[in-house]
């Protein structure tokens, strides 16, 4: 299995054209770059939000005929969602 990072906003950037071996990868690659990202210091209206979802083209079709991905979100620091 293989992981992806979306975006929330359904938009492509560098970070989506990337596929992962490992969930772990991908998210220690969101939190090197937003990590430090705290919403108490953000304006939401200029944050792009990321998605990890797994990188399975039966589960997402699958979770697409049923209206939604199963997603886990990642919103920078921790402490912060």
């Amino acid at each position: 299995m293989t992981y992806k990072i979306i975006r929330i906003d359904g938009k492509d950037d560098e970070l989506t054209a990337q596929s992962f071996d490992k969930y772990s990868d991908a998210y220690d690659l969101l939190e090197e770059l937003y990590g430090d990202l705290c919403c108490s210091d953000a304006d939401y209206g200029d944050i792009t939000y990321y998605d990890i979802v797994e990188n399975n083209l039966k589960n997402i079709n699958e979770e697409q005929k049923m209206g939604s991905l199963t997603r886990r979100k990642f919103r920078g620091n921790n402490e912060c969602i």
